[in-house]
């Protein structure tokens, strides 16, 4: 099967895999948006646990205020059925020194937006590349607006993204069956790491 894009026929793909030629042109777009890692895996390593729909629900306040949060997002068992039509993911990463993290003010926004931003620009170009399931999670909750719509309609439909941890997906679980330590910020000065995946195919 075929489809048409900027007038030329692109085969859809199907389970072979990013070659790396892709991946490297992946890579350099990420950068531009603050994103230093791509990095493809099988999504048989993502951790999906109940608790973490928990840390959402009496942790954030963001829980019922956020299209891009619980509970606008998909629970568990459905996210693992989702998960279940994917076979291989990409990790994305980013290294941020925000002393804003715990304000709600423009500079942090900013900061969000810009891997927000790369990540849904990464799937856009996946899906004109064939990859046609390609769909985006992104790191902490959605901050292209001041304020979010909820529960009336969203400004930024075509950008609207749930979170990684909407999603229910244990990072720090994920991450160490990817044989990487995450970076903690324990401290407002410290340097910590933007997470964003793209299920792929």
């Amino acid at each position: 099967m075929k489809v048409m894009a900027q007038g030329k026929m692109l085969p859809l793909k199907g389970e072979r895999g990013i070659p790396e030629k892709l991946l490297g042109s992946l890579a350099n777009q990420a950068r531009r948006h603050g994103l230093e890692v791509v990095l493809p895996f099988s999504t048989e390593q993502i951790v999906v646990a109940q608790w973490v729909n928990l840390k959402c629900r009496y942790g954030c306040r963001q829980y019922n205020t956020n299209w891009c949060c619980p509970p606008a997002t998909p629970g568990p068992d459905r996210v693992r059925a989702i998960l279940g039509e994917f076979h291989q993911a990409l990790l994305l990463v980013g290294t941020q020194d925000c002393p804003d993290f715990y304000l709600d003010n423009g500079r942090k926004r900013a900061r969000q937006v810009r891997c927000w931003k790369g990540t849904v620009s990464l799937e856009r170009a996946l899906f004109l590349e064939g990859y046609y399931k390609a769909f985006g999670l992104v790191g902490e909750t959605c901050g292209l607006c001041k304020e979010c719509a909820y529960p009336g309609d969203c400004r930024f439909p075509q950008e609207k993204r749930p979170s990684v941890e909407s999603f229910s997906i244990d990072l720090f679980g994920t991450l160490r069956n990817l044989g990487i330590r995450p970076r903690l910020a324990k401290g407002r000065k410290d340097l910590f790491n933007y997470y964003g995946l793209i299920l792929v195919e």
